[in-house]
């Protein structure tokens, strides 16, 4: 099991080359995490969600990601609120307190979920959550010692020492620990190192006399490394190559979900992403993309208070072109409708009216992953749905996407807003080139962003043999 001193530490990373390198020999491999806390989650091949690092560590080992890879997934909702999702089905809408006493519930699905991956594989390779020491959240804990304990698992601590402070990090989190924790830590991972490595020695000695345990790897700081992000949004702007790119800006919801949408974009040679912070002055784009949200009107009001609905209105006036996903979709209508309250409080509000059509939030929770083509030019497209949205009105007769005999999202009348429940919209090549010539990009060249996925875990896995002692590493088992 791989443990952070702190959330971002690089547990996620880790995992995923751990994960890569085992499947390069043969081994049959799994990752797992106990909980997960995101609002970045995939589609799974047993129709449930799990969160995104965990289907990107699938992938890693060349599996299809399977809802046992992540029992407990939190989707927040609100600072104090998340919806719980059980083996990838949405159960309830909880608050953090009465959380922490289902926490017993929770562990069954847990253990169930390790007992049948056990069976089928030869190694496991565990994810812990934020950091073991949080004293406040040890009682009845599930995603780090408390899973680690129950199940007799070695662990591995990993500390980012691009923070700084990384040994206090390290030797404080192991004074934290009752002593069958600290005994059932085996080493240290250091992560995101820069520099000369025999500046950072001494440093090191000091760590094995002080604490006993080795350290097992220093990786470096690996620029601009691609692993999807857990749920993390990165605030840099995407380095277009061309002074003639696309600028694309997108707001930085409050309850932003899914934002590895944007990650084709970000990378792409020919497009400037900007993300645009609270308060941050809205700079001039091509095209606006309102991404998904966990809390539609929250994050609407949001909008509006920011005053996004009066730069949107002006974009549009001026030619610009507009994409709503998912979430962002939802807002664009006339209104949107919590009758059960699952997200809020605030029964019915209204959109932002550039689409003749309403939402209405049922329980039920749309989990697909669906392929067809755009209505733009009949170019193939696919991705996945998680939603609990159900939009109706006369716009939907103008569908943006057509799969097989059912219809998705919206073009409207004047062609400058598309509006779609489809995650994953730009990363099949051909359908990225198609919308961003519609959003107004000339002689577009989409690289192959599923392949440059690809090679960059086969990047981490590469310098991690070279940089972590694996055979120690796995010795630990």
């Amino acid at each position: 099991m791989i443990q952070g001193t702190t959330s971002d530490a690089g547990k996620s990373t880790i995992v995923t080359g751990i994960c890569r390198l085992l499947q390069r020999r043969g081994e049959k491999v799994v990752p797992f995490k106990p909980q997960n806390m995101a609002n970045n989650s995939a589609v799974t091949i047993d129709g449930g969600e799990i969160g995104r690092a965990q289907a990107v560590q699938a992938q890693a080992c060349g599996l299809e990601p399977h809802t046992d890879m992540n029992p407990v997934l939190l989707k927040p909702t609100t600072d104090m609120r998340a919806q719980v999702v059980i083996h990838g089905q949405a159960r309830f809408t909880i608050d953090a307190l009465p959380y922490h006493q289902y926490k017993a519930t929770a562990m069954q699905a847990v253990l169930e979920s390790y007992q049948r991956l056990g069976q089928q594989y030869d190694w496991m390779v565990v994810e812990g959550a934020g950091s073991p020491a949080e004293i406040n959240l040890r009682e009845n804990d599930i995603a780090n010692m408390g899973f680690a304990e129950q199940v007799d698992c070695p662990v591995v601590l990993v500390a980012d020492i691009d923070r700084g402070g990384v040994f206090a990090h390290l030797v404080g989190t192991l004074a934290l620990l009752s002593p069958s924790e600290q005994a059932r830590i085996k080493g240290f991972i250091i992560n995101r190192f820069r520099g000369d490595i025999g500046l950072l020695q001494s440093g090191l000695d000091w760590l094995e006399k002080e604490t006993g345990l080795p350290v097992l790897g220093v990786l470096p700081y690996l620029h601009r490394l691609h692993v999807e992000a857990e749920d993390a949004l990165d605030f840099n702007v995407s380095l277009a190559s061309s002074e003639q790119a696309l600028r694309v800006v997108v707001p930085a919801l409050p309850r932003i979900s899914n934002h590895t949408d944007l990650d084709p974009l970000r990378l792409h040679p020919q497009v400037e992403v900007h993300i645009i912070a609270p308060n941050q002055a809205i700079p001039p784009a091509d095209l606006i993309i309102l991404p998904g949200s966990k809390s539609v009107a929250a994050d609407l009001a949001w909008l509006r208070q920011q005053g996004w609905d009066q730069v949107i209105s002006k974009h549009l006036r001026y030619g610009g072109k507009l994409i709503g996903i998912c979430g962002g979709f939802q807002m664009l209508g006339q209104w949107l409708h919590d009758p059960h309250e699952l997200e809020s409080h605030h029964g019915s509000i209204e959109g932002l009216g550039l689409l003749e059509m309403e939402t209405t939030l049922e329980h039920k929770k749309q989990l697909t992953r669906v392929s067809g083509n755009l209505a733009l030019d009949n170019t193939p497209v696919d991705g996945y749905e998680i939603h609990m949205g159900i939009s109706r009105g006369p716009a939907l007769e103008r569908p943006a996407v057509m799969l097989g005999n059912n219809r998705d999202g919206v073009i409207s009348e004047d062609g400058q807003i598309l509006g779609t429940y489809l995650h994953g919209l730009f990363e099949n090549r051909q359908a990225c080139n198609t919308l961003l010539r519609w959003a107004g990009l000339d002689n577009v060249e989409t690289p192959d962003y599923r392949a440059m996925r690809e090679a960059e875990i086969d990047r981490l896995a590469d310098q991690m043999e070279q940089d972590i002692d694996m055979a120690r590493l796995l010795g630990v088992v």
